[in-house]
């Protein structure tokens, strides 16, 4: 892996933390995502399953965590299961998990290899009661592949009917949104590298460039910082492209006059950040663009002082169209009439600003975190507000990520990253 070794305190403490909320003589298990073909004999490039990653710090695939606090074996507690490496796979593949690496990387004392997890299990599976399955309930899920976690339910119902099922994903959600420290520290290096993407990027953007040579100039970026390479799939938007929520196709040429919104930054140890900026390609913003540009960080920097604990995600939501309202308001892009009739399901707001402001953020970068009940300290939020007004051929979003904290204002893992619009023209004019 390119990152820097993790301290295994950290997957002691999950596992400490899940564990806590287990039923009693009840197992939980965990298994690595699959490696996806392509076609022939390609693959795509592994990305470990977040939750075994989460509560063990094993970046390798083929692997299986079992947790069962109430094994009768006190070397039970915690069995991690990996590949067994040899010469052949050393030779093809590169250096594998041995056993006492497998400890150091996760704090487990146990390691087995992959082939006795059949009969281990079984033995396990006697003394347990219940099976925590680790199914995705995530808000935003709407997986259709079959996937290794998938295929281990399906098996495990079958081969032992008689045991009593649990989810492990309400555990999940409740314990991944609030962040140990280590892992903000994390956080911030990741934020910290898409930082200096940003910074050379400023300096490159110009008319006449293209939005795939800015992709390219971040990657570089990113990759030599020891990042895997972006969070997520970058949008490079110019013009009206920033109208495309989604935009990924990153092909147009950037000409002179118009915005460029750039929704994308680095993962760093698989954590990720989530930055969004949006910037002049000839290096000032018109009157009116600055105008909206303005509107937007006025509305990043009231949401954002609304992100402390005790907040509910779903009023938060509707205090930032409030705020949304005004502001189109003030721009003349709504008036009083629009206001007035506007549909409750669909308030006016929406026609310029139709997404969510905030997410949890962490080893994904829409995490896994608590939406229903308040916000407390130490949950990571993305704050995104956006205009879009295709009309005018442009859209502005503007993005940072912040920790809430136990009172004051949430820190801002991205506050070193230009964002006034003032610092913007400055970096790209110097």
């Amino acid at each position: 892996m390119k990152y820097r070794p993790i301290d295994s305190k950290l997957f002691v403490k999950n596992r400490k933390k899940f564990m806590a909320q287990m039923k009693p003589k009840s197992i939980a298990v965990f298994n690595a995502n699959d490696i996806y073909p392509i076609g022939a004999d390609s693959t795509l490039p592994f990305e470990q399953d977040r939750d075994l990653f989460y509560l063990s710090g094993a970046d390798q695939e083929e692997t299986i965590l079992v947790l069962f606090p109430d094994a009768l074996d006190p070397k039970h507690k915690e069995v991690l299961f990996v590949r067994e490496t040899n010469a052949h796979i050393a030779i093809w593949e590169g250096e594998k998990l041995t056993k006492e690496a497998a400890t150091k990387v996760s704090g487990i004392q146990t390691i087995y290899w992959l082939t006795d997890f059949d009969k281990v299990f079984f033995d396990l599976m006697t003394e347990a009661e219940t099976i925590y399955f680790n199914t995705n309930e995530h808000y935003r899920q709407a997986v259709e592949t079959q996937t290794r976690e998938d295929r281990f339910i399906i098996k495990c119902k079958k081969e032992y009917p008689a045991h009593t099922y649990a989810k492990s994903n309400p555990i999940l959600q409740k314990i991944r949104g609030v962040k140990e420290p280590e892992e903000i520290a994390i956080m911030q290096t990741a934020c910290d590298i898409t930082e200096k993407g940003f910074k050379r990027v400023l300096g490159f953007v110009k008319p006449g460039v293209f939005e795939y040579e800015i992709e390219a100039e971040f990657l570089h970026e990113f990759v030599r910082n020891r990042s895997k390479g972006f969070a997520y799939s970058p949008i490079i938007a110019s013009g009206n492209n920033a109208n495309v929520l989604h935009y990924l196709e990153n092909n147009k040429e950037c000409k002179d006059g118009d915005l460029i919104l750039m929704d994308l930054a680095a993962e760093y140890a698989n954590y990720s950040s989530d930055m969004t900026r949006t910037i002049p390609v000839n290096g000032r913003f018109t009157q009116r663009q600055r105008a909206v540009y303005d509107a937007v960080l006025r509305v990043k920097d009231m949401a954002t002082s609304m992100l402390v604990p005790g907040t509910l995600w779903a009023e938060y939501h509707k205090e930032v169209g409030k705020l949304m309202t005004a502001e189109l308001l003030g721009l003349g892009l709504l008036d009083k009439a629009d206001v007035q009739n506007e549909n409750p399901d669909w308030p006016a707001y929406k026609k310029y600003f139709m997404h969510g402001t905030s997410h949890h953020i962490g080893l994904n970068t829409h995490d896994y975190g608590a939406l229903k009940t308040p916000m407390e300290a130490n949950m990571v939020f993305t704050v995104e507000p956006g205009i879009y007004i295709p009309e005018e051929g442009f859209g502005i979003r503007l993005e940072d990520d912040v920790v809430i904290k136990e009172s004051g204002a949430p820190f801002n893992l991205m506050r070193n990253i230009p964002i006034l619009a003032e610092e913007i023209e400055e970096w790209m004019n110097s």
